[in-house]
């Protein structure tokens, strides 16, 4: 099923109308009923009732996203709402190895305590907690040194904070964070494809492969880096979904 994203976003947010100045785009605009003026929204082209939210000359008017630009804003919406999710998950991470770094005596001893208890458990399911790929990792890190930790939790906070940033760019459209974006998920593509070589799991691939399809959407969609024409076309795309440029249009070719 299609959805109308003009219909769909003026039903939450409501509509936007417009009274241009000049008579002949005026009169496409605007009507009379019994329940008094109505005037055409520029966004799903619907007539609301009330007065107009602005007026002024046609090139003043607002510039409303519609149809396609709607739907690519609630896509960017959903990837910077992914983003401030992995960014918040790293800031855990961050703090927990900060943590760790600062008590990792008491931690190693606590884990060998739960591994002997846990050890018969497993065993009797048939599997070998000594040689298990996890517990291995994990008491690898006991053997970090604590700068070497306070390191690792500096490099998360930083990796966290570029995913918190490229979230709010997302949300808000911005063109700078559509770059950051692009550059930020793409330098890390070698890094995800390396820990799939080491090991395969199905929230890698997940991840590996919902960030590809978001740099290649972004950057293709966007215009990104003089892709599809550039900026300028992109301009001249958002400029042409305009409601009242295309009536604009309309009237001078009556």
């Amino acid at each position: 099923m299609k959805i109308d994203w003009d219909r769909r976003t003026c039903a939450r947010k409501g509509h936007v109308t417009y009274a241009p100045d000049d008579p002949r785009l005026r009169v496409r605009l605007h009507a009379q009923t019994a329940l008094g003026d109505v005037w055409r929204c520029l966004r799903c082209g619907d007539f609301a009732l009330g007065e107009p939210h602005g007026s002024g000359p046609a090139s003043e008017a607002p510039l409303v996203p519609r149809g396609k630009v709607l739907r690519d804003l609630f896509i960017l919406r959903f990837l910077a709402i992914e983003r401030a999710v992995r960014g918040v998950f790293i800031v855990l991470v961050a703090v927990a190895v900060w943590k760790f770094s600062n008590s990792q005596d008491a931690v190693r001893r606590l884990f060998d305590e739960y591994l002997d208890v846990l050890r018969p458990v497993f065993r009797h399911f048939h599997y070998d907690l000594d040689h298990s790929p996890v517990v291995g990792t994990i008491q690898k890190t006991f053997g970090y040194k604590h700068s070497t930790l306070l390191i690792v939790a500096g490099l998360l906070l930083a990796y966290a904070l570029i995913e918190i940033i490229e979230a709010v760019g997302l949300w808000y459209a911005k063109r700078w964070a559509e770059y950051l974006t692009v550059v930020a998920t793409a330098a890390f593509l070698p890094l995800e494809i390396y820990e799939l070589t080491e090991h395969v799991s199905w929230l890698k691939i997940a991840t590996l492969v919902l960030n590809i399809l978001a740099v290649l959407y972004i950057a293709l969609t966007k215009r990104l880096f003089g892709l599809r024409g550039g900026h300028r076309a992109f301009e001249a795309e958002r400029q042409s979904a305009s409601l009242l440029e295309v009536e604009e249009s309309a009237g001078v070719m009556v």
